[in-house]
């Protein structure tokens, strides 16, 4: 089953947002509660509610063991636009960005990438042994290295 929590119109720039959002995805929850409480971002704090709004709504709160988080976006939100003093009684543009956070939280494990109709190579049993260096080569190593010398 999964379980849908969203975080619309927050004040945090969406990249800021993603750059968090890249540590957890695909993680099992109680991994993602762990990286987000010990990640030094301002942003974590509103993944970290997010997360568990989703959980919460899954039904799992108590025990999310089993829990996984299969999809986490970001988007653009409104952007507002605000003026700042310049030089000369100029004004300078800044803009206050908006994100809209949707987390995805689902029980199922993990999918695991599976060979369809391909067998897995047999193992090399032979040993690689080291080439032998015949008389040859060792020559022209020491005629190189006299070259070399000059």
């Amino acid at each position: 089953m999964e379980a849908i929590a969203r975080a619309n119109f927050q004040r945090y720039a969406p990249r800021k947002v993603n750059q968090v959002l890249s540590l957890i995805r695909k993680k099992p929850v109680e991994k993602a509660f762990e990286i987000l409480s010990f990640t030094p971002k301002v942003t974590s704090e509103l993944i970290f509610k997010t997360l568990r709004s989703a959980v919460a709504n899954s039904g799992h709160l108590k025990n999310m063991s089993h829990l996984s988080v299969k999809e986490c976006w970001v988007g653009q939100g409104p952007v507002l636009k605000r003026m700042r003093p310049g030089p000369m009684g100029r004004g300078m543009p800044y803009r206050r960005k908006m994100c809209h956070l949707t987390m995805v939280v689902t029980d199922a494990l993990p999918i695991e990438r599976k060979l369809k109709g391909k067998k897995e190579a047999a193992p090399i049993k032979e040993e690689i042994k080291p080439a032998k260096i015949s008389k040859e080569t060792k020559n022209t190593k020491e005629k190189d290295k006299g070259k070399l010398k000059r």
